[in-house]
């Protein structure tokens, strides 16, 4: 249903913020084709940091388990190949972006990705009126399960890449398109809801 390929990242952190000193303990990027998960790349990432017990009530990601994972130095380049000029999405997209950034400028790389989609922000345009956006809450909301363990890196992606797909099936099923374009998407997710629809009549039904 996307034009292009999709990448669908999620990170485990430390802490909320890069510039505050948090670091990733956790990466899934998961490549979205033809309408389905094609491939996926999956690791735990040693940034020899302290991993907070609050973080590991919350992921189940120990200080054990970072400590004996790969190095950021090995696991960062990978990813940036594994995502190489695709577009890339994640749900709270700036989130994941800015930990990306952070830690590739840290090895002296740039990520080279051509756009980035927030399937949250599409999901509050196209789905207004529900009571979260939160990815547990809106997944229960729109049918779809988790496969995982919520807040660990694959489970959150895998979700966050099915609530993308099924927003694409929406457009489909409501606009009559086979094909969408990932920078209709960003445009999408930039205006208000109010918007929306009107937009996307003209642009989606608007003739070949």
């Amino acid at each position: 249903m996307y034009q292009e390929p999709i990448i669908m990242l999620d990170f485990e952190t430390t802490g909320l913020s890069p510039a505050a000193g948090a670091r990733i303990t956790e990466v899934a990027a998961l490549r979205i084709e033809g309408g389905r998960i094609v491939d996926r790349f999956v690791s735990l990432v040693n940034c020899h940091v302290h991993v907070p017990p609050f973080i590991t009530s919350l992921t189940g990601i120990t200080q054990r388990m970072v400590d004996s994972a790969p190095c950021v130095s090995r696991v960062v380049p990978e990813l940036l190949r594994f995502i190489g000029t695709n577009a890339l999405s994640a749900h709270n997209a700036s989130f994941d972006e800015k930990f990306l950034r952070a830690e590739s400028r840290d090895l002296g790389l740039e990520p080279e990705h051509c756009s980035l989609i927030c399937s949250l922000k599409l999901s509050r345009r196209l789905f207004p009126g529900l009571s979260s956006y939160k990815l547990g809450m809106l997944s229960s909301s729109l049918g779809i399960s988790f496969k995982g363990t919520a807040h660990r890196a694959e489970a959150d992606a895998e979700v966050s890449a099915n609530v993308l797909l099924h927003i694409g099936e929406h457009l489909s099923r409501a606009y009559g398109v086979s094909n969408i374009d990932t920078q209709l998407l960003a445009r999408v997710a930039a205006m208000s809801a109010a918007r929306v629809p009107e937009f996307l009549e003209r642009e989606l039904r608007r003739p070949a």
